[in-house]
């Protein structure tokens, strides 16, 4: 009798461990069926919080209630710039290692200015006028994306959705199954031959669709009655930028005049970002991404709250709007991926490419030190002296990221000393307004600056791809005008960045300790047990990964 209830007792236990394995199993499974990478091009780390009061309870309030927040996320390098920013995430890496120096730079050996996905060997695929298209080519180094597809054989699926192209190719990686970028002439989403001869179905009958154009019909007006807009300044300001030909940056904004033919229009408004989410669902579909036997990842950036902020500025009624009606979207997408995978069956994470600064305008409004430089105080004054100096015609090949490309042939030729170069640049342009310092790349390691911003300084720089000198601007100062706003910075405006973490294996927490943007890929090769990509320099979370 009591040897039956002990083995009564023991096939209790034994039943019970099974199920709680079983529930445990499903509740964690070894792998996530599907990762989604978002990043949200221009997203200031406090726009978390700004908004908080009206912002739902599904959408960025959940992610910081379930989540994990690494809230001290600092971009390793500068220049903070939207390519180099999408590369870092996916890479693990810096411009110094992965080559994405800007969104575009000068290539001394076509001597010619490139964009950062050009690619003349391939084409356009999707849109009727054809042309030249993009693809990855111009990354060193390989992405987690890539690394995925090595550890599954290239059985994982990995895809790329964005407005912008290379925030589409550049997450996606080189050995993606796709990147769909937006095409602002004919309305379609498009790729190149890079990764396949035509359009799959599901993404033709996207496009037949034309559903920008059914966006057009609500015009852009406010979520809320204007009035209630309180952390924004008034809506119309002398400092806030114009888009699409409007006479003046107020609400509402007027959309159905663009219906059928300027679909670029739909980029400066809210509805760039329900486009971007109606694809990236139908991507997610077209693929089944999540339902086979390996981890799928979806690399998902949102590009109009670039366009909104450069053009209107961070204190605008237009981006307040913007991220109250993006939190709105997010819950909806999150109850999507839910319904989908289940809540435990996906991994999610949030960043942002760069930050922004306050307009200049704004700052000046309010007391604060800002200004713009303007090319009567910067570029001609340096153009000039050097032509006098040094006798040359065209000193300067290009500036482009906050770098001078010197055109050492001709000042060579005319026997310049590169050091008396360098005095006479220094001169000039340190007696501008607005201008903290002028520095040779090459000489960076032993420059009389902050370690921290030499660190970041080095970390941008690579020597095939970067000028030879950078510009570093006063904090709260841009290019141009006192209009609308930037980014491109070391300062923390442009460098602290969102980095929330939900979903498979994510305990709910937060940290301040400083991680870096270049840990995010290390931290995924954590988690998933594969190697991290080829040029990376960041480390794992350990908050993240629990070792």
């Amino acid at each position: 009798m009591y040897k039956n209830f002990l083995f009564f007792i023991g096939v209790v236990f034994i039943a019970t461990g099974t199920i709680n394995a079983q529930t445990r199993t499903a509740s964690t499974p070894a792998q996530p069926r599907i990762i989604v990478g978002m990043m949200v091009d221009q997203m200031r780390w406090d726009y978390l919080y700004r908004f908080q009061d009206r912002y739902t309870e599904g959408g960025f309030k959940r992610l910081l209630k379930e989540g994990f927040t690494c809230e001290n996320t600092l971009i390793d390098y500068s220049p903070t710039i939207t390519a180099c920013g999408h590369t870092c995430v996916y890479t693990g890496s810096v411009p110094a290692i992965h080559g994405i120096v800007g969104n575009d730079w000068f290539d001394r050996s076509k001597g010619k200015g490139i964009g950062c996905v050009d690619d003349e060997s391939v084409n356009l695929v999707g849109s009727a006028d054809g042309g030249t298209g993009q693809s990855p080519h111009n990354n060193l180094a390989t992405t987690i994306t890539d690394q995925l597809r090595i550890a599954s054989n290239y059985q994982s699926k990995t895809v790329g959705v964005a407005i912008k192209d290379r925030a589409s190719i550049l997450p996606a990686g080189h050995a993606a199954t796709a990147a769909f970028w937006f095409n602002g002439k004919d309305g379609n989403f498009v790729t190149s031959t890079y990764y396949m001869k035509e359009l799959p179905d599901w993404a033709k009958r996207f496009n037949e669709k034309k559903v920008v154009d059914q966006y057009y019909n609500n015009d852009w007006e406010t979520l809320f009655p204007i009035e209630t807009y309180t952390l924004s300044t008034a809506d119309d300001k002398s400092y806030e930028g114009t888009a699409n030909g409007e006479e003046k940056p107020v609400f509402p904004h007027r959309l159905k005049q663009f219906k059928g033919k300027n679909y670029g229009a739909v980029r400066t408004t809210p509805y760039g970002n329900t486009l971007t989410f109606d694809f990236a669902k139908a991507a997610i579909e077209g693929y089944n991404l999540g339902g086979g036997k390996f981890t799928d990842f979806l690399a998902v950036s949102f590009s109009s709250p670039d366009a909104i902020g450069h053009t209107y500025g961070p204190n605008s009624i237009e981006v307040e709007d913007n991220y109250l009606r993006l939190d709105r979207e997010l819950a909806d997408f999150f109850n999507y991926l839910d319904k989908r995978y289940g809540k435990n069956n996906y991994l999610y994470f949030i960043t942002a490419d760069h930050g922004v600064s306050e307009s200049p305008g704004y700052y000046l409004e309010n007391k604060m030190p800002s200004g713009a430089l303007e090319d009567k105080d910067f570029s001609k004054p340096l153009v000039e002296g050097l032509q006098r100096k040094f006798g040359v015609e065209k000193p300067i090949l290009s500036f482009a990221n906050y770098q001078l490309y010197m055109n050492w042939d001709e000042l060579d030729q005319k026997g310049a000393d590169r050091k008396e170069v360098e005095k006479t640049i220094k001169s000039i342009l340190l007696k501008a307004p607005g201008i903290a310092n002028v520095l040779a790349m090459e000489s960076l390691g032993t420059a009389p600056i902050p370690d921290h911003i030499k660190s970041m300084l080095i970390k941008g720089y690579n020597v095939k791809r970067s000028g030879d000198f950078v510009v570093i601007p006063q904090p709260t100062w841009k290019g141009g005008s006192v209009k609308g706003a930037t980014h491109g910075t070391w300062y923390p405006y442009d460098a602290h960045i969102p980095l929330v973490w939900m979903g498979w294996k994510i305990k709910p927490g937060a940290t301040n300790r400083v991680t870096g943007m270049a840990d995010i890929a290390p931290t995924l090769a954590a988690l998933l047990h594969i190697q991290m990509p080829s040029g990376a320099i960041g480390i794992p979370i350990t908050e993240i990964t629990g070792k």
